[in-house]
C-alpha cells in the first residue's frame, strides 16, 4: 500500500467571509514538495472571488485522468516493443448535472498523439488496443465513476 500526500491550504485574506465576498485562492503542496496555486473555477465562482490563472479542483481531475493513463500507456507501449518518443493530450472534461442536480464531471475525453521512432510502428488496432489497456490499468480512472474516452 502506498500513501499520497496533499497539503491544503487558504487564509482568509480579503473580503467578507460571512457575506461569501472572500477569495478562493489557496495552494496545494505535495510531499515532493512543488507548491502549486489554486483557486475555484471560475464557471463556479465569479472573478473576483477566483482566479482563472490559477489551478483549479476540476482542472487537475482531468489532468490527473491524462497524466495516469499517459503514464499506463507508455509503459505499455514500452513492453510491446513500441519506442514513443512524445505523447500529447488536449484533455477535455465536460460538467454536467447528476440525477440530483449537482454537477460533476462527467466525461473526460483524452484527444492523445503520439509519436513513435524504430522500426516497429504500432497499427491503428494495436494503438486502440494499448489505450484500453491503459484505461484498465490507470489508478485514477479505476478510481473514479467518471466516463473516460479516448478520441480517434
Amino acid at each position: 500500500m502506498a500513501e499520497h500526500k496533499a497539503t491544503i491550504k487558504w487564509t482568509l485574506s480579503q473580503g467578507e467571509f460571512l457575506k461569501g465576498t472572500y477569495s478562493r485562492e489557496h495552494t496545494w503542496r505535495f510531499d515532493g514538495g512543488m507548491t502549486v496555486a489554486a483557486s475555484s473555477s471560475p464557471a463556479a465562482v465569479r472573478v473576483p472571488f477566483s482566479n482563472p490563472a490559477n489551478v483549479d479542483p476540476e482542472e487537475a481531475f482531468v489532468a490527473s485522468l491524462s497524466s495516469c493513463h499517459m503514464l499506463t500507456y507508455l509503459f505499455i507501449a514500452s513492453r510491446k516493443g513500441f519506442e514513443v518518443t512524445s505523447y500529447e493530450d488536449e484533455a477535455v472534461g465536460v460538467m454536467t448535472n447528476n440525477e440530483k442536480g449537482t454537477p460533476w464531471v462527467s466525461a473526460v475525453t483524452l484527444h492523445p498523439r503520439i509519436t513513435y521512432s524504430g522500426s516497429k510502428t504500432p497499427t491503428a488496432v494495436e494503438e486502440s488496443q494499448m489505450h484500453h489497456a491503459a484505461h484498465d490499468g490507470c489508478f485514477i480512472a479505476n478510481s473514479v465513476k467518471t466516463e473516460v474516452k479516448v478520441a480517434s
